[in-house]
């Protein structure tokens, strides 16, 4: 089987030991995580595991019937890439001088569409959202620069199709409240 890129979308309840547990799945079977990000959902106190793998159709499905097990675990998905809106951000700390005594770097921060986010004396910070091609891109043109400090979020993203996600939540928090 071929692998493709997928999106797992873990929403759960906020509780100690559950991305431990996730990543023992993963683990078990020799998985690769390319990102994972975690945050709040668009429900109280319920939160959203987004975790890109690169495996095949059969794998992927097992995983996230496993996931779906674990206690804290209320729903699961995945996706593909073609089935989702998706981008990262970064940040890159570069040495001040060379954003005064450089002009090629302004022309690069311009063309890649990238925000200068603060300046100071010693450094200054551009932020960048995109695919990671473009991030990627981005840090290797700064390198020359002298690039002090790189980083790049996990993947975060939303479906282009309904999930059903929303009414499920619903009845978890109209439970919970109960």
């Amino acid at each position: 089987m071929e692998n493709k890129t997928y999106t797992i979308s873990v929403y759960s309840e906020n509780n100690i030991g559950l991305l431990n547990r996730i990543s023992a799945i993963f683990l078990k079977r020799h998985i690769n995580l390319l990102s994972l990000t975690t945050s709040e959902s668009e429900i109280k106190d319920v939160f959203r595991f987004v975790i890109v793998v690169e495996v095949p159709s059969e794998q992927v499905r097992k995983v996230v019937q496993q996931i779906e097990k674990q206690i804290d675990v209320i729903k699961a998905f995945y996706h593909t890439d073609e089935e989702t809106i998706f981008q990262e951000t970064a940040l890159y700390k570069v040495k001040s001088s060379a954003l005064f005594e450089e002009r090629q770097i302004q022309n690069i921060i311009k063309h890649s569409h990238a925000n200068i986010v603060t300046v100071s004396p010693e450094f200054f910070v551009i932020e960048k959202t995109g695919f990671r091609e473009e991030t990627e891109k981005l840090r290797t043109d700064l390198a020359p620069y002298g690039l002090l400090q790189f980083v790049r979020s996990g993947r975060i993203s939303v479906t282009k199709a309904k999930m059903g996600i929303s009414e499920i939540l619903n009845t978890f928090k109209n439970n919970k409240n109960r």
